[in-house]
């Protein structure tokens, strides 16, 4: 099993086609890029699952209707998920229940000791700068999450470009 590099592609181009909110909307493609980015770099001491944290960042805020207070979009996109697996990516049963979780839950301001979940929640809340907030450590499930949150995304992408590159 595994997600081909050739795949990626596929599956963001498709996701992006489906996305109802403007592109350049606050929740759309290019959150999700940096959701990414930020995702693989937690995970580079997480342990994470990269396949789901891949996967959660395009599809977390995907079925978004608009960008205003919306509770269920995180439900839709756990279900845009399993419309999805089998046509666009293949994830074994145990690694999409955790693509599942992290997408329902995310917005609901917990943590989590799961390192893929908590990565997935940790990457989304340290993009919080594009709406003007500071992500606070407190509310990050990772280490690496409250080094980051602490510290800046930034400064750990250019002091550690030898071993993660975005």
């Amino acid at each position: 099993m595994g997600i081909k590099a050739s795949q990626w592609s596929r599956i963001w181009e498709h996701v992006i086609q489906q996305f109802q909110c403007d592109r350049n909307s606050i929740h759309g493609p290019s959150h999700w890029r940096r959701v990414e980015r930020n995702a693989l770099l937690i995970a580079t001491r997480s342990g994470a699952i990269e396949e789901v944290v891949r996967l959660f960042a395009v599809l977390h805020d995907s079925r978004r209707e608009h960008d205003a207070y919306d509770t269920v979009h995180g439900i839709r996109a756990a279900a845009y998920a399993t419309k999805l697996r089998g046509k666009l990516f293949d994830l074994s049963d145990e690694h999409f229940e955790l693509l599942q979780y992290a997408c329902q839950w995310h917005t609901h301001g917990q943590l989590n000791n799961d390192p893929t979940i908590a990565t997935c929640w940790d990457a989304d809340r340290l993009d919080l700068g594009r709406v003007g907030m500071r992500p606070a450590p407190k509310f990050m499930s990772t280490q690496f999450g409250r080094e980051i949150a602490t510290h800046g995304v930034e400064k750990f992408i250019y002091d550690n470009h030898k071993t993660f590159r975005t």
